[in-house]
């Protein structure tokens, strides 16, 4: 299990009572969001506007406000792709989700490649 559930909990909680929050858009992920959409340009910042819990194979998802109402396609990626400023409510939150979700996916991919080669180490 990567997500604590009771601490996910509280933390999905705490995030809907602070709708909507502030997040940046990383380059590399800015380029990817554009690509599905060329109607819409993609900027650095955006409103968090709902968040999803899609278990353990996402993890806490954002809908992000890019495009306005009018938008064709929702933008929902992974809380652990945006970057929140440390002044956002929430930030210290939010970052130790994203540490801790970082680190144990990491552990799981480091298993995984571990798996693969067994016979041959």
């Amino acid at each position: 299990m990567i997500d604590d559930p009771r601490k996910t909990d509280l933390l999905m909680a705490m995030l809907k009572e602070s709708l909507p929050i502030p997040a940046n858009i990383p380059p590399y992920l800015a380029r990817e969001l554009a690509k599905g959409t060329s109607d819409i340009s993609i900027l650095s910042r955006c409103n968090v506007i709902d968040v999803f819990y899609s278990g353990d194979m996402g993890g806490i998802l954002c809908s992000l406000d890019i495009g306005g109402p009018d938008t064709k396609s929702a933008h929902v990626v992974s809380m652990t792709h945006l970057t929140f400023n440390r002044n956002v409510p929430l930030a210290r939150e939010i970052e130790a989700y994203q540490r801790h979700r970082n680190k144990k996916l990491k552990k799981q991919q480091s298993a995984a490649d571990l798996s693969s080669t067994w016979p041959f180490i």
